[in-house]
């Protein structure tokens, strides 16, 4: 799974990031599934991102629990995360279906904890955090 370059690993979290900040901004149609799925998006795809960095492979997953224990592996900081992780896990796929009810708080705190996660792992990459 790790034959993608970094840069576009980087390049799609990103995407999702901006993505899951203007799906909370609607003001008439809020998209908080939306919001909550690219909050949960952004945050895997910079621990992917985290782990092509450092040579890691891993399975294609969405499993953001996983992916965190690959990345303590080779940097035990990433246990900062856990809560944090703890709040966009859900999004990853269930939110794509109905059944599934997302409240604004709960994107608000996605959003929240999605900026948070991109913010470690981006300082771990040496990147800027902007």
């Amino acid at each position: 799974m790790n034959d993608e370059p970094l840069d576009e690993w980087l390049e799609r979290a990103e995407e999702d990031y901006h993505q899951a900040q203007v799906a909370l901004r609607q003001r008439k149609h809020p998209a908080y599934h939306s919001a909550c799925f690219h909050a949960q998006q952004c945050a895997e795809k910079y621990i992917k991102a985290f782990l092509v960095r450092n040579g890691i492979q891993f399975r294609k997953v969405h499993d953001l629990t996983e992916l965190q224990r690959l990345c303590i592996e080779a940097d035990s900081t990433f246990n900062m995360v856990t809560d944090l992780i703890e709040v966009v896990y859900p999004y990853a796929v269930a939110v794509r279906y109905p059944g599934f009810k997302v409240t604004e708080t709960n994107a608000r705190d996605a959003v929240a904890a999605m900026k948070q996660i991109r913010k470690f792992v981006r300082a771990r990459l040496g990147l800027k955090t902007r």
